[in-house]
């Protein structure tokens, strides 16, 4: 590879005709003028080339440009737009150490470990800007699916200590080690499995999350940025066209509050495993951990779940409110989301009516990547490393990849 890019290097160098005069108009708006040639060594997927540009200054506002390096795609950084391509594909995949050595096994590119964090964040950071800005509904012929699922979650990224401060957690001392991303997924499930369960169609996933809020105060002029995303992700996929909307969710208010103003009409259904978690945690509260009593209890109540029968639970649950904090807490819990637990008529529809792909997803586009042993995230670092993966795992790094190059191409 040495020798290609030594032809390459030669190649360019010996065409001076970046060189456009003495002077150049700058981005200022003043002229900026030729003061020489300047060499600089990038990373190509051949190996370091060390290219020589014409250099052109202003002095009025103190900046200087080399119009080669627009040419080729390789201004802001010493990474060609292939080598670059290939840093943002491994940082979305596995740590920064692990990319580099990626990269010089199987690619044969030395790119440094440090150089691989802050190249895969910038591109992380340029993902999260596009995210924002494009926003395209389906196309008039691509197929909606009848039924699209909507689901929220949040989970926990390590951080650094500078990004706890005064910040409440679940230590406990009250600190928090973590900041909370918010994730939201949309994804159809027309297919079936051997029992006739509804199952999540391939290829239909797609995710969108960074570590924002979901609080919208009634004196905000503007819904809270995690409210914001879920909207931008439901407009992508065409939430609103779909025949059927369905909102899943573990029970907790925000979601339920989000989806009834941004989404009415929808579908609302809270994850079951969830709910049968919370009579569990009854049981175990009333009876103890292990014990048949609890077992016997715990399985009824979640029989009578499966059944529809929310009023035989609210009864069990109303004979401990007084006397057990778990019990009153979940006898609220079901009063409040009964609408949500109608699991026999859900079923009947042929719906789903577990929110694993959700939780899956914590884990898949937030959890495998950024939870890792020792891993300790600046905010802006986890966040841009998560949109840099959601946009990989939902299918759309080749789009953004396309307009990024045609922007360059027209900015150039």
């Amino acid at each position: 590879m040495s020798v290609a890019a030594r032809a390459v290097e030669w190649r360019l160098n010996a065409d001076t005709s970046d060189y456009a005069g003495s002077t150049l108009p700058c981005a200022c708006g003043q002229c900026a003028r030729y003061a020489g040639r300047h060499n600089k060594t990038f990373e190509s997927v051949l190996g370091s080339l060390t290219l020589s540009r014409a250099y052109y200054h202003c002095a009025v506002c103190e900046t200087g440009f080399c119009p080669r390096d627009s040419a080729l795609g390789l201004q802001g950084g010493s990474l060609t737009p292939g080598v670059l391509r290939m840093v943002g594909l491994v940082g979305a995949t596995v740590s920064f150490e692990e990319g580099h050595e990626l990269l010089t096994e199987l690619a044969g590119v030395d790119v440094p470990t440090k150089h691989v964090e802050r190249a895969a964040e910038a591109l992380g950071r340029e993902i999260a800007q596009d995210e924002r800005r494009v926003v395209e509904t389906p196309a008039a012929n691509e197929a909606v699916a009848p039924t699209l699922y909507l689901g929220m979650d949040g989970t926990g990224v390590p951080v650094r200590k500078e990004e706890l401060v005064n910040r409440p957690g679940k230590q406990p001392d009250g600190t928090a080690k973590t900041r909370e991303v918010k994730l939201v997924t949309v994804w159809s499930a027309e297919g079936r499995d051997e029992e006739g369960k509804p199952v999540r169609d391939k290829g239909s996933i797609s995710y969108s999350a960074a570590i924002e809020s979901a609080a919208t105060r009634d004196t905000d002029e503007h819904p809270a940025e995690f409210v914001q995303r879920v909207v931008r992700e439901a407009t992508r996929r065409g939430f609103e066209q779909a025949g059927r909307r369905v909102v899943l969710g573990d029970g907790a208010l925000w979601i339920w509050n989000l989806a009834d103003e941004h989404f009415p009409g929808a579908i609302e259904i809270v994850d079951l495993y969830h709910a049968k978690g919370h009579l569990w945690d009854v049981a175990k509260a009333i009876y103890g951990a292990g014990s048949d009593l609890a077992e016997r209890w715990a399985k009824k109540r979640r029989d009578e779940l499966d059944e529809g029968k929310i009023d035989d639970i609210l009864a069990a649950l109303g004979l401990h409110i007084d006397v057990n904090d778990e019990a009153r807490k979940c006898f609220d819990y079901v009063t409040r989301n009964r609408h949500r637990m109608r699991y026999p008529e859900f079923r009947a529809q042929g719906l789903c009516v577990g929110s694993g792909v959700v939780e899956a997803g914590c884990k898949t586009a937030i959890g495998v990547r950024c939870k890792r042993a020792g891993m300790h995230w600046t905010v802006a670092g986890a966040d841009a490393i998560i949109a840099l993966r959601c946009c990989k795992l939902s299918g759309r790094f080749e789009d953004f990849w396309e307009r990024r190059s045609a922007s360059r191409d027209a900015s150039g």
